[in-house]
Parts: C-alpha cells; structure tokens; sequence
C-alpha cells in the first residue's frame, strides 16, 4: 500500500503562485509514475501534470507554460510550482501514483482558490 498526503492549497490573487506537494509512503517502490490531477465544483476530475520515474512529464493544455511538476525521489514526494493562476484553476487538487497507464492510489486532496 501506498500513502499520499498533499499539502500547499490555499487561498491566492489571480496572478499569484502557489506550490503544492505530494508526499507518498510506504511501499513506493511500486510507483512508476506520480500525478496531479483536480475537481473543480460541479465538474469531473480532470488530468493535471504527471511525471515518470525517469522524468518524463506531461501537461494537460490548460496548465502548460504556468504549471511544472517535479519530483524528489530521496524524499518520496511530487511537486507542483502553479505560477500565473487563474480563477479557473480553482478546484481541489488530488495527487494519484501507480503504473505508468493506472493510479493506483490517491490523496485526499487539498484546496486551491484563485480570486480574481
């Protein structure tokens, strides 16, 4: 089993920055490949960033040029550095790990409100 706690949601002006992170546990060597993905009200969960073992990194559209994911893989925790936020990225922003094709495991999501 793998454990994920994502903290670094908050409250930001349009425009601002934020820094989210995933701190995973447990059996980790199982994970290929880590993620962020986010729920706004009323909306379906949607694909974020996601970054491999090896580095690989992929972007939703909606996210790139503002949003960079990385990882630190002596602490075991994935980063998310927002920059240039908008009001529409305000939504509860989940961390997911597993295989490369499947997230096995999912945190319990943290906050993120743009006002504009």
């Amino acid at each position: 089993q793998v454990q994920l706690v994502e903290s670094g949601g908050g409250l930001v002006q349009a425009g601002g920055s934020l820094r989210l992170s995933c701190a995973a546990s447990g059996s980790t060597v199982s994970i290929n490949r880590m993620a962020w993905h986010r729920q706004a009200p009323g909306k379906q969960r949607e694909f974020v960033a996601s970054i491999t073992n090896i580095g690989t990194t992929t972007y939703a559209d909606s996210v790139k040029g503002r949003f960079t994911i990385s990882r630190n893989n002596v602490k075991k925790t994935v980063y998310l550095q927002m920059n240039s936020l908008k009001p529409e990225d305000t939504a509860v922003y989940y961390c997911s790990a597993g295989s490369v094709y499947v997230d096995n495991y999912w945190g319990q999501g943290t906050q993120v409100t743009v006002s504009s």
